[in-house]
């Protein structure tokens, strides 16, 4: 079977010293089953299943039968865990390998919930159904959102339970991502105070994902500029489309700028700043408005590990670190404003401009607005009528947001072109997303396609999709978890 799928593994990770990762095997599970299966993303990575049975897929991704050329790894990293510093690693995942496609992209194929390896703690290194199908849903919805992310390329259920607080059905998630590299990664060698692995490892993360600067006179430094721009550029993103995260632990932080890890992460219904859907996040440490402030916070992270390779005198290289990281305001302000005006359909800058978003934010966040409806109903494209926008404090400000849209703009049809573009009519409903869940784990898949087959296209109107624009009612109660 192996043979026919045109796996062309490469696995340039593995050969990192020692301390970088433990070699080990995904544990067998005794009675695997296919339960979704991702043909769009399995083309883009040049595979061929067709000749692979349910049963061969059901091994396969369970990791009772690993390709040919496989090197499965479990990767070391560290993280700040709601800024407590721990010593990590691949509890509950192994990295098979890195498949070269035709064009050779570099993709990291993993398999998440199989089993024990040496960082798992006290975990079982397992997951359940529930969140493992969570993950496939959303990180394909962002994927259709334009927003960089990892995939998910199979679920399978292992025939075994899972123990958390009730026993839960287990399975095992194939996540495919341009790396694993995260923060954290820097941190555990970092934390190991040998500047050789860590000039091994910018050098690598360099080669993988940054080859332009290979060259650069200050490479370390370069990477940092590098990354504070891509996770400006990802976080913006989350905010442009109401996701909230749940989990920014320094961990979950990819080099690439990838979205990683759909634990307690969710979309905002209602419009408020400090929205919180994980379970174990107390303080509200990541909440909506917070995103922006621990992003900042986990580049510094970043960068007191790259200290020792900015430059060999310590005060100097720290004084250049902190004015990189302390120009993330300036520069996550701006692409904030361009992204809301982008949002609202304006062109060219006005003065005013930031009264204006910040004044309608305000008014959705006292009427407690749906954010995603809010943007539809302004574009003309609302699922139903709202009598909260026949309030007056909101058509006072519609006039204002119409004539400033008029301003560098001739044609009022290019303000709404710019919307579409940015404004998803749909999103992973909450309650959407729970009701397909739980018809999965009774074996029942045909909500889950449904809701995946409408989330390939976020910015189209689509035919009978009202019931997935309307938020839940139970939505400010609502807890996501983590399933460890």
């Amino acid at each position: 079977m192996n043979n026919n799928i045109n796996w062309n593994f490469d696995n340039s990770y593995s050969k990192l010293p020692k301390s970088f990762k433990e070699n080990i095997k995904p544990t067998k599970v005794k009675k695997p089953e296919l339960i979704i299966f991702n043909k769009s993303l399995a083309s883009d990575l040049d595979l061929d299943f067709s000749h692979a049975n349910e049963v061969e897929l059901s091994k396969l991704f369970a990791g009772n039968e690993l390709p040919k050329d496989s090197n499965s790894i479990a990767q070391a990293y560290a993280g700040h865990q709601f800024g407590h510093f721990t010593m990590l690693g691949d509890g509950r995942a192994v990295l098979i390998g890195e498949h070269l496609s035709q064009n050779k992209e570099r993709y990291d194929i993993q398999f998440k919930g199989s089993g024990k390896t040496t960082f798992s703690r006290n975990g079982d290194g397992r997951a359940a159904l529930g969140p493992m199908l969570r993950e496939y849903i959303i990180s394909e919805s962002m994927y259709y959102l334009d927003i960089p992310t990892t995939r998910s390329l199979a679920v399978v259920k292992t025939g075994e339970d899972v123990i958390r607080e009730v026993p839960l059905i287990g399975a095992i998630l194939t996540r495919v991502a341009s790396s694993h590299l995260r923060v954290g990664t820097f941190q555990y060698i970092a934390a190991r105070n040998k500047k050789d692995e860590l000039e091994i490892l910018l050098n690598y993360t360099i080669k993988r994902h940054f080859p332009k600067i290979l060259n650069s006179k200050n490479k370390a430094l370069e990477l940092l500029k590098i990354v504070l721009e891509k996770q400006i550029d990802l976080v913006i993103n989350w905010m442009r489309v109401g996701f909230i995260h749940g989990v920014m632990n320094t961990d979950n932080m990819t080099v690439s700028g990838e979205t990683i890890d759909y634990g307690p992460c969710a979309f905002m219904d209602a419009y408020d700043p400090k929205t919180v859907f994980s379970s174990i996040d107390q303080m509200g440490r990541y909440a909506y408005c917070n995103q922006p402030l621990i992003t900042k916070w986990n580049l510094a992270r970043f960068a007191e590990c790259l200290v020792p390779l900015i430059d060999n005198d310590q005060d100097k290289a720290v004084k250049i670190a902190t004015e990189t990281i302390n120009s993330f305001e300036k520069k996550y302000e701006e692409k904030w404003m361009n992204m809301m005006r982008d949002k609202l359909g304006l062109f060219g800058l006005d003065n005013k401009d930031k009264f204006l978003i910040l004044d309608l934010l305000t008014w959705m966040h006292e009427k407690k607005a749906d954010y995603t409806n809010t943007f539809c109903h302004l574009m003309n494209l609302n699922p139903k009528k709202d009598k909260l926008f026949e309030e007056n404090n909101f058509l006072e400000w519609k006039k204002r947001w119409q004539k400033r849209s008029l301003k560098n703009n001739d044609n009022p049809k290019k303000c709404i072109e710019l919307m579409r573009s940015n404004n998803p009519l749909i999103i992973p409903r909450n309650h959407k997303i729970e009701e397909a869940l739980k018809a999965a784990e009774q074996n029942n898949s045909e909500p889950m396609n449904k809701i995946l087959k409408i989330l390939e296209k976020p910015y189209n109107e689509q035919k009978e999709i009202s019931e997935y624009q309307s938020p839940s009612i139970l939505d400010e109660k609502y807890q996501t978890f983590c399933g460890t």
